[in-house]
């Protein structure tokens, strides 16, 4: 089928998905769906005085960032609110899918009203590797120092690349790292306090930003005076093809196909709505219409914004305006997510993400104390962690902010011990006792969320809908699960 026909028909589907009801969080915490404005990370920009704008630059210093009065949704990891589940229910496991931390534009956009050329990346730039002599033996180690390098052949020490990992995003990994022991160490203790290299798994995108992160994350959960020369923590990486904590489209060209006609569905629909900010923003355009499909694409825009807020860097007042950036957010989302909400797309997408943390779990529950593996903590991109929640049916149609984060985890409820009176033992000496049941709690941001396929009765804690029983969710992650992923992916449908 020609590439317009798919777009006819994802046009008319793309109009039936929005006029389903809006899927939102489940309801099952005190608090309305709300994020803490300001991470701990940001303290020193907050603290700076307010000054004047200043004519616009080609270049920003960290040291000259300005605070801004409203930030995307931050969510540092909440140890003191963390909701401990009740008596009878015993961690066993826990999954986690972090975003990396901010970092710079991945694209020049917007020049000069928000900078060009970003001074944030001073830490990360000396490094010490190992060097081959002519006998391929190692013969030592090769101090170096990296500096970026304008087109016009200048150096700047702490300059970015584009799409870096700045020192507020590693500052920020690090302390969600420290939450995370916080929380899994010192309140729980869940984890071992000394590092155990079979107790843990570390894996990220093969991305730098995403493995500097994990880098972070690491070293704030185990510390180098938390680790033994002889158990140092494994980071693991996956070539391209092989990925599967992102929607691969590098590998499933069928994937691929099904995005751009989303992607083209949501320039239909959505356009439009763009339209009536043209007057409002085209000015930092150069003239040009803002639009799904425009150049620079809304998502470019959004995505320059987003990055400048994050940093403290002052954008354009009318990126100021919530109700402008709403609008944009809006067509952002549907034209990436969108295809979420069909079962096809979930399927390549998430479902070998999800097969893998299903696929997990049930060891873990098989195998008991046999598994020793307690914690995974995958870094991976915004994109994936949109793409999950809306597979699972609890995505609140906003973008993810840098260092969002959601944990599954595995909880055993062991059933109560023989009451019977001794009579009843010597008569009946060989009573079967239960096997223990398993639950599976998502979390998001620091809310727990209820996913629909476990609200019926019996497929939850009773009492408790966010605790989903680890049978439901695994039958759930089945129905997603490609049976053969790259016969599935290969038709693309282009001609």
């Amino acid at each position: 089928m020609p590439a317009f026909g798919f777009l006819q028909i994802n046009v008319l589907a793309f109009f039936v998905i929005l006029l389903n009801p809006r899927i939102s969080f489940a309801q099952n915490s005190s608090n309305q769906l709300g994020f803490s404005p300001t991470p701990p990370v940001f303290a020193d920009l907050e603290d700076m005085p307010p000054v004047l704008r200043s004519k616009p630059s080609s270049t920003v210093n960290h040291n000259e960032a300005l605070p801004y009065t409203y930030r995307p949704p931050q969510a540092p990891l909440d140890v003191k609110g963390y909701p401990v589940a009740p008596q009878d229910l015993k961690l066993e496991q826990v999954h986690i899918y972090v975003r990396h931390g901010e970092r710079t534009p991945v694209g020049i956009r917007l020049a000069p009203f928000i900078p060009e050329h970003w001074l944030m990346c001073k830490t990360g730039r000396q490094f010490r590797n190992p060097v081959l002599g002519n006998a391929n033996d190692v013969e030592g180690t090769l101090r170096s120092r990296r500096v970026v390098e304008r087109k016009d052949g200048s150096a700047v020490e702490g300059l970015c690349l584009l799409g870096e990992l700045t020192d507020i995003g590693r500052k920020s990994t690090f302390n969600y790292g420290a939450a995370i022991r916080s929380l899994y160490i010192d309140r729980l203790g869940f984890l071992p306090d000394i590092l155990q290299p079979g107790e843990v798994y570390f894996r990220s995108t093969n991305m730098p930003r995403t493995i500097e992160s994990l880098e972070q994350v690491i070293h704030g959960l185990y510390p180098t005076t938390k680790c033994s020369p002889s158990a140092l923590p494994t980071l693991l990486v996956r070539n391209g093809r092989d990925e599967n904590l992102l929607g691969n489209t590098m590998s499933c060209k069928r994937l691929e196909y099904l995005q751009i006609g989303f992607a083209q569905a949501a320039a239909a629909a959505y356009n439009q709505t763009l339209e009536p900010l043209d007057k409002h923003i085209s000015k930092y355009l150069d003239g040009r219409p803002i639009r799904i499909d425009g150049r620079p694409r809304a998502s470019g825009v959004l995505d320059t914004v987003r990055a400048a807020i994050a940093h403290g860097v002052k954008v354009p007042t009318e990126f100021e305006d919530k109700a402008i950036v709403d609008v944009i957010e809006q067509a952002v989302v549907a034209e990436w997510f969108a295809g979420y909400k069909t079962h096809e797309v979930r399927r390549l997408g998430m479902g070998p993400l999800l097969s893998d943390l299903a696929d997990k779990m049930a060891r873990k529950a098989e195998l008991g104390s046999e598994d020793p593996l307690k914690i995974l903590v995958h870094s991976t991109h915004d994109t994936a962690l949109a793409a999950t929640l809306s597979t699972l049916d609890v995505f609140d149609e906003k973008w993810p902010a840098f260092t969002a984060h959601i944990s599954f985890e595995l909880f055993k409820k062991s059933q109560p011990e023989d009451k019977r009176s001794y009579l009843q033992a010597v008569l009946s000496p060989f009573k079967a006792t239960a096997p223990p049941q398993y639950f599976v709690r998502m979390r998001y941001q620091n809310k727990n969320l209820a996913l629909p396929v476990c609200a019926e009765e019996g497929k939850h804690l009773p009492g408790s809908p966010e605790f989903c029983t680890l049978a439901a969710f695994r039958e759930r992650v089945k129905e997603l699960t490609p049976v053969d992923w790259d016969t599935e992916c290969a038709s693309t449908g282009w001609s």
